[in-house]
């Protein structure tokens, strides 16, 4: 099912594309076919700004790519238009929905993801139901400047102490990715690295030959 699936698939390929919102859907598409292309798998649609209707169709229609590559993509943050769309999970931030609530609405088998900045905030996700954490933001980033700030340090002892995987993310780049592998992380998650590129292939590529580098 999904949710085994997507954890394997984060350690395998250990790099997490998340949307940029500020890329109109056409570019978005454009740019996510590119990334699987270079071998990106694991994505996560986010949109802050769009209504309901184009969320739905958007992400609909980077479902029907990223399943015709073999790859799997949640939601951020509407666990409902996930469900519309038929992406494969969805990811929650401390504010959302409770996590209880959106695994109940999600079903036993697709993925919920949840987003934590303090170790406090790691065994209630996992009591809720979720299958990962998204632990930042690690460096400060440009996307998403009002994130709590959790640094390296903090997610060691994140990896260490929690009962899921832990996925860096925060302004994470080709040249921060392994440092934060090192740390203990499963995955790294990426925005403006990757969609904000000049060649998005390129850079996926890049990403990926850097964090296989710190498999080896």
């Amino acid at each position: 099912m999904a949710r085994d699936r997507f954890v394997d698939l984060l350690r395998e390929t250990r790099v997490y594309a998340v949307t940029d919102d500020a890329l109109d859907g056409v570019r978005l598409v454009k740019v996510v076919r590119a990334l699987l292309a270079a071998g990106i798998r694991v994505f996560q649609y986010r949109d802050k700004s769009s209504h309901d209707g184009e969320r739905v169709a958007l992400a609909s229609a980077l479902v029907r790519h990223v399943h015709g590559a073999g790859g799997l993509i949640v939601v951020n943050d509407r666990p409902d238009v996930a469900l519309a769309a038929g992406a494969d999970g969805a990811h929650l931030g401390q504010d959302d929905l409770p996590l209880g609530a959106a695994r109940a609405m999600l079903g036993p088998d697709r993925v919920l993801g949840a987003s934590a900045s303090y170790l406090t905030e790691l065994e209630p996700a996992a009591k809720a139901g979720a299958d990962y954490v998204g632990f930042g933001a690690i460096f400060t980033t440009g996307t998403k400047p009002d994130a709590e700030f959790a640094g390296l340090g903090l997610l060691q002892q994140a990896c260490h102490a929690s009962p899921l995987a832990v996925v860096g993310i925060g302004g994470i780049d080709v040249d921060r990715a392994r440092e934060v592998l090192q740390r203990g992380a499963v995955a790294v998650a990426v925005v403006s690295a990757l969609f904000r590129a000049s060649d998005p292939a390129a850079a996926a590529r890049a990403l990926l030959a850097a964090v296989a580098a710190d498999a080896t």
